[in-house]
């Protein structure tokens, strides 16, 4: 079987090593919460390598934001050319962040793990635990 490619594994939210377990247990904007498996499904890797591993997608979701903001800004004052008030910025940009916020956990997530996967695949023996 070929592999998956790593832009499609990211996009489907699949294991960085053998990209075909699933990263989480149920879908995206379910009425429960997103649960990640602790290990691959398809090739038992570990997730969370340490205690608070995933801290660091904070930044990522950060710049997801930030993207999120200057897009969203941008497009409302094409659409509106609103330029005397920036409550319509503000809520727009509000709006779209929390909307978007279940995809920002999880793609923040996701990218952590894929840009990660060299040190994954070199722990990856390690994991006996």
């Amino acid at each position: 079987m070929a592999e998956t490619p790593r832009l499609q594994a990211i996009v489907n939210a699949k294991c960085p090593r053998c990209r075909r377990g699933d990263l989480f247990m149920n879908t995206m904007y379910g009425l429960s919460s997103q649960k990640m498996h602790v290990n691959c499904p398809k090739c038992n890797l570990k997730y969370e390598l340490e205690p608070g591993y995933f801290y660091a997608a904070m930044y990522i979701s950060y710049s997801i934001n930030v993207a999120v903001a200057v897009i969203v800004g941008v497009l409302t004052y094409i659409i509106s050319g609103e330029t005397e008030s920036p409550w319509i910025y503000v809520g727009t940009i509000f709006l779209f962040s929390l909307v978007l916020a279940p995809f920002n956990f999880r793609y923040s997530r996701v990218i952590l793990l894929h840009l990660m996967s060299s040190r994954i695949k070199y722990l990856s023996h390690y994991d006996h635990d």
